[in-house]
């Protein structure tokens, strides 16, 4: 004669049951913070990076180009060329103030990296030295 089946035994195999269940929750949380961590990376090394060139570019001996290229240095440095590609430098008035700006636009990938892309567009500005 055959015993009664236990507690146990009805509940043989529901570890990963509840195993799947977490990880089907888990698993998109966890992606997507280490995404929304990438995005905030790649936008305050560009930020960082126009900041600096629109520093470079602030002496008298210096021009909008070492500004530019300041800034395509640190970012090459910092991710990768792609997002240097498009950087670019003005000398502008701020409250009647001449300065330096450096713009720098990027696309960065949102969802993963063959995913679709956001938009990044950064400033970075200096007050200009100008002769006495």
């Amino acid at each position: 004669m055959r015993c009664p089946p236990s507690a146990a035994e009805h509940e043989r195999g529901s570890a990963v049951v509840d195993f799947v269940l977490v990880m089907v929750v888990l698993v998109p949380l966890v992606l997507g913070i280490a995404q929304v961590g990438l995005v905030l990376h790649v936008r305050n090394t560009l930020t960082a990076a126009a900041s600096d060139g629109a520093r470079a570019a602030a002496p008298l001996d210096a021009t909008t180009g070492d500004g530019v290229e300041r800034a395509r240095d640190l970012i090459r440095g910092g991710l990768a060329d792609r997002y240097a590609e498009d950087v670019s430098a003005t000398i502008t008035s701020r409250g009647g103030v001449p300065v330096t700006e450096v713009v720098v636009h990027a696309r960065v990938p949102a969802l993963g990296i063959l995913g679709p892309t956001i938009e990044v567009t950064t400033k970075g500005h200096a007050v200009l030295e100008v002769a006495p």
